[in-house]
């Protein structure tokens, strides 16, 4: 038998808004003033919200936290392609995509102190809370996305997860049960160059991460994640192939400009110029100029939002603040058993003791 090629392969990418203002004007989305407007003030809200609460962690106000300051095109781009009835499915890291679909701050900020309540579901929600073990909410959007194929209806279930989520097991059997099974399912990988400490390059050969779908049988794609137009288009075109049926990796190359949690620190592994160069990229930045080239921002409007920002944020902060002043921390004690075990009754006394109770020795 003659060797021969049986199958071969390309990986696209979608820029539309360069670093230099430089537009596509061919591939331009057709996005009103009013949605462009919208994009730019949540990237902002989320970048706020992120430093704050990296303030708010280093004073022992807040647990620890994961900001995403440098994706917030990746994730507000990519959340407002969405239709109402489409589903979220968000990592530790994706801030900026829940304000997008309507999470309030405080809800953010309430989870990253400890109370479940900031991570409740309503029974009209269309977001799952965050998931922490790395890769394995790309099982529960393939789930989700596979019921509707199956009931023959219109919702996307739209999973975030990072580069490291992509060496892990989950992600690649999402990968290929949703091709498998037709699930409406869109991957949003978010390439921010680092797995915690390990940077792409030593996480796989592969020459991109989109092309991991290939092996699935499902389309992938890469974009620039800090372009905000770009990841918009290639999440609505990406969206209506799901809805198809046809399941879509997309890799949103983007960079992680902070820590990757706040037990970490950045400058022990990470380079200054490489952060310097990403620096120049910054999504917001690079969204700002092009509406304001436009006439769609102005000055006025630029002060106007950082001074309702600063409302906005300390508001949030005073409301989640008074959640966590009305719990009881002894609660954390008593749903984790049916039937609370002799050593959690142990810790539990002890706890009690260290909270002004009696202290039993243990």
């Amino acid at each position: 038998m003659p060797r021969t090629t049986v199958a071969e392969f390309t990986v696209e990418s979608l820029g539309i808004l360069a670093p230099d203002g430089e537009v596509d004007e061919e591939l331009v989305p057709d996005l009103s003033e009013e949605t462009l407007r919208g994009m730019y003030r949540t990237m902002r809200r989320a970048r706020r919200l992120d430093e704050r609460a990296i303030a708010l962690q280093r004073r022992g106000e807040l647990g620890t936290y994961a900001p995403g300051i440098g994706q917030e095109a990746a994730q507000v781009a990519s959340a407002t392609a969405l239709a109402d009835g489409d589903w979220v499915v968000p990592a530790f890291r994706e801030q900026a995509a829940l304000l997008t679909r309507g999470t309030p701050m405080h809800a953010i900020l309430a989870y990253a102190m400890g109370l479940e309540e900031g991570a409740a579901v309503g029974p009209d929600d269309r977001t799952l809370p965050p998931s922490i073990p790395v890769g394995s909410q790309a099982l529960h959007a393939v789930g989700i996305g596979w019921a509707y194929a199956m009931r023959n209806e219109d919702p996307v279930a739209l999973a975030y997860f990072g580069d490291g989520a992509t060496s892990t097991g989950d992600v690649m059997e999402a990968f290929n049960s949703a091709g498998a099974y037709g699930a409406q399912t869109v991957f949003l990988c978010q390439n921010n160059q680092y797995a915690i400490s390990t940077p792409r390059s030593k996480q796989s050969r592969a020459e991109t991460l989109a092309q991991k779908a290939i092996g699935a049988g499902i389309r992938g794609i890469q974009v620039d994640g800090n372009d905000a137009l770009a990841v918009y288009e290639a999440t609505r075109e990406a969206l209506d192939h799901a809805r198809d049926g046809d399941p879509v990796l997309v890799e949103a190359l983007t960079y992680r400009r902070s820590m990757h949690t706040t037990s970490d620190d950045p400058r022990k592994y990470r380079q200054e110029d490489e952060e310097v160069d990403w620096d120049r990229r910054d999504p917001i930045l690079r969204l700002e100029s092009y509406l304001r080239e436009r006439g769609i921002l102005t000055d006025d409007d630029v002060a106007a939002l950082e001074a309702e920002l600063e409302t906005e944020v300390a508001d949030a902060i005073e409301r989640a603040k008074g959640m966590a002043a009305d719990v009881d921390p002894a609660d954390m004690f008593e749903h984790a058993y049916g039937e609370m075990p002799p050593w959690l009754e142990r810790q539990l006394t002890a706890f009690s003791g260290a909270q002004g109770g009696a202290v039993d020795g243990e």
